[in-house]
C-alpha cells in the first residue's frame, strides 16, 4: 500500500489549470474548424501538433521561441508526412519506419536532455500516427491525405506560436518562461555513453518488435499494442523506478478508461452516432487540457490522460463491441507487459554493468 500510495501521491504545486485553460482555448479553435468543413479525420494531427509544440516550447525571447517552434513543427511535419504515408503499405516497412525513428529518437540525448525530450514527443507522435493511420486504411470508409494530414500538424503547432505571440504583446512583449517549466531545459551537449547508446537500441528493437506483432499479425485493434508499449516504457535507463511504475499503471489506466468510452457508439446509428462521436472528441479534448494542468500533480494521471485522449481519437471511428473491448485491454495488457519486462531486463544490464565498472582492475 505504501508502494500504491507514492504511484498516486499528489502533488498540489503541480497542479496548473491556467496553463490547462489556455490549452483548451486553443484546441477549439482545430476542432470547430474540422467540425465545420466535415474533415474530422484531422483533428488528431491538429491536437497533437498543438499540444506537442507547447510541450517543447522553450520559453525566452519570442524570437527564439518562435524559431524553436517552427523547427520543431517543420521536424513533426516530416515525421507526420513518413507515418501517414507508409501507415498504409505492408507490415515490413512500417516495422522498419518504427526501429528508425525511436532509435534517432533516443539517440538526441547527444544534443542535450531540452532536444531529447522534444524527440521523445515526435516519438510518440510517430507511434500514434501510424496506428491511426492503419486503421483508417482499414476501415476504408474515411478518406484520409498525408498531405493534409501534415498540413494539419503544422497548422496545431503554428497556432501555439501564434498564441504565444498575442500572450507576448499582452505581456509588453517581455520574455516569458518556459510554459512547462517543469521539463528539463538543458541543452548542452552530452557524451553517448555504452548504455545509453544501449538502451536506445533495446528501445528502437522493442517499439520494432511490437509494430510487428500489430500490423504483421493483423490483430484486431492491434495499434493499442506499440502505443501502450510507447507510453509505458521509461525513456532512460536513469529514470526511477517510481517513474516507470507510474507510465505503466497510467497506461493501463487511460487504456481500460478510453475502452469503456468507446463502447458508448456500439449500438447507434445516423444522426445519434455523429453526435456520440463528436461527444466523444469533445470527451478526448478535455482530456489532453487535463494532462497539460496535472503533469506534475500525478504522474500516473498524467499518463493515463495522455493515453486515453491518444486511443480515443485513434479508434473513435472502428467498431465497438464487447469483443472490441476485450481486444482493446487485451493488446494494452501486452503492450505494458513488454515494456515491464524490458524495462527490469534493461536494469539489471545496467546494474551488472556498474558493478563491472566498480571492480578493480
Amino acid at each position: 500500500m505504501s508502494w500504491l500510495s507514492k504511484v498516486f501521491e499528489l502533488d498540489p504545486a503541480g497542479l496548473n489549470w491556467p496553463r490547462a485553460v489556455a490549452f483548451l482555448d486553443a484546441a477549439l479553435v482545430p476542432m470547430f474548424v474540422f467540425w465545420a468543413i466535415g474533415h474530422e479525420v484531422y483533428l488528431l494531427s491538429a491536437l497533437f501538433g498543438l499540444l506537442f509544440a507547447a510541450l517543447s516550447d522553450p520559453g525566452g525571447g519570442y524570437g527564439h521561441r518562435a524559431f524553436s517552434g517552427a523547427v520543431f513543427a517543420l521536424v513533426g511535419a516530416g515525421v507526420t508526412a513518413l507515418a501517414f504515408g507508409i501507415g498504409a503499405e505492408a507490415w515490413g516497412w512500417l516495422v522498419l519506419a518504427a526501429f528508425a525513428v525511436t532509435l534517432t529518437a533516443g539517440l538526441a540525448v547527444a544534443f542535450g536532455v531540452r532536444r531529447f525530450v522534444n524527440a521523445m514527443l515526435l516519438n510518440i507522435w510517430f507511434i500514434v500516427a501510424v496506428g491511426y493511420e492503419f486503421g483508417i486504411h482499414k476501415e476504408g470508409h474515411v478518406t484520409s491525405y498525408t498531405w493534409a494530414q501534415v498540413l494539419a500538424w503544422t497548422g496545431g503547432a503554428a497556432l501555439w506560436i501564434a498564441v504565444t505571440f498575442l500572450w507576448w504583446l499582452v505581456r509588453g512583449r517581455t520574455d516569458q518562461g518556459r510554459p512547462f517549466s517543469e521539463l528539463p531545459g538543458d541543452t548542452s551537449r552530452k557524451k553517448l555513453t555504452g548504455p545509453l547508446i544501449l538502451f536506445a537500441v533495446i528501445r528502437a528493437v522493442v517499439i520494432g518488435g511490437t509494430v510487428a506483432l500489430a500490423f504483421g499479425l493483423d490483430l484486431s485493434h492491434g495499434s493499442w499494442i506499440p502505443i501502450a508499449a510507447m507510453i509505458a516504457m521509461k525513456p532512460s535507463l536513469e529514470q526511477a523506478a517510481l517513474v516507470s511504475a507510474q507510465r505503466l499503471a497510467g497506461a493501463l489506466i487511460g487504456a481500460v478508461l478510453a475502452g469503456l468510452l468507446l463502447l458508448v457508439p456500439t449500438g447507434e446509428h445516423g444522426l445519434r452516432l455523429f453526435a456520440v462521436e463528436r461527444g466523444l472528441e469533445v470527451v478526448a479534448l478535455v482530456l489532453l487540457m487535463h494532462a497539460a494542468g496535472i503533469r506534475f500533480w500525478n504522474y500516473t494521471l498524467y499518463s493515463a490522460a495522455i493515453a486515453a485522449g491518444a486511443l480515443i481519437l485513434v479508434d473513435l471511428g472502428q467498431p465497438s463491441d464487447y469483443a472490441a473491448e476485450g481486444y482493446r485491454v487485451l493488446w494494452t495488457l501486452c503492450g505494458v507487459g513488454i515494456s515491464l519486462i524490458v524495462m527490469l531486463l534493461a536494469g539489471l544490464l545496467a546494474r551488472r554493468a556498474s558493478r563491472t565498472r566498480s571492480q578493480p582492475a
